[in-house]
């Protein structure tokens, strides 16, 4: 992948996200957008940017046009963190950028996507753009907001246990492409993950065009129903195996803020 110091071809993310590239064709998986994040931690309420990929990917899942950024989070990377996707405290503060900029970019980059009309593939959704609200509610910059009303979002993971419900395993990005046939060589690079995930996408819509040849709004609003029931599922045998207080939120593409 590129390397993600920065540099003036990625300096307007999402100027290059709005180039020319040709028509959005009627088949959904045709053009995509796609998205990942590496952090800081799992809790979408404390955690930090530190690598980002914005793309656009065609029909053959070939990447045509992506923003790639590194954050200084402003915080310590825990040790767990860069052992997953290989960015130390050091390394973020020495080549990272201010993590404002870097976050007003994304969400700049995002709207730019879905204004060409093309769907956005982001492997579990809520988190990602949960995690990316907070950041620019913490810096003062307008979220993307309710992504719905702007635009389609793809996600692999629960498209994946809507219509493959009782295979066994895991649900992973890694176990996905291996069971959709995609090549993930550098699993936890922002570029890898966003584009491998637009590739699994592109995977299901041909192993599965009775369930998924549907339009990009349609296949948007079934995996809202989709999420709610995968997770109320979830809750319902936690309760039953472990704790019987679980909750499992089933708000999709993202979680709302607290009140």
């Amino acid at each position: 992948m590129t390397d993600l110091q920065p540099n003036p071809a990625a300096a307007d993310p999402a100027e290059e996200a709005m180039a020319p590239v040709g028509p959005v064709p009627d088949e959904w998986w045709k053009a995509l957008g796609v998205f990942d994040l590496e952090t800081t931690g799992i809790d979408v309420e404390t955690a930090r940017i530190v690598t980002a990929h914005v793309g656009l990917i065609d029909a053959a899942g070939e990447s045509i046009a992506h923003g790639e950024w590194l954050a200084d989070p402003g915080v310590e990377i825990p040790e767990q963190a860069s052992a997953v996707h290989g960015i130390s405290t050091e390394r973020a503060r020495a080549e990272g950028r201010p993590a404002a900029e870097v976050v007003a970019e994304i969400v700049a980059a995002l709207r730019a996507v879905f204004a060409r009309g093309v769907p956005l593939v982001v492997y579990n959704a809520p988190y990602d753009l949960t995690l990316l609200d907070r950041e620019a509610r913490r810096h003062g910059i307008e979220p993307l907001g309710e992504v719905g009303e702007i635009g389609c979002v793809v996600d692999p993971l629960v498209i994946d246990k809507a219509v493959d419900t009782y295979r066994k395993g895991k649900r992973t990005l890694e176990a996905a492409a291996g069971v959709y046939g995609v090549t993930l060589d550098d699993a936890h690079d922002a570029g890898a993950d966003a584009i491998a995930a637009g590739r699994v996408a592109q995977a299901m819509a041909r192993r599965f065009p009775d369930k998924l040849d549907i339009p990009s709004t349609r296949l948007h609003e079934l995996q809202v129903g989709w999420c709610a029931a995968q997770a109320e599922s979830f809750q319902q045998y936690m309760r039953r195996s472990k704790d019987p207080t679980f909750t499992a939120s089933g708000e999709w593409p993202h979680r709302s803020v607290s009140a």
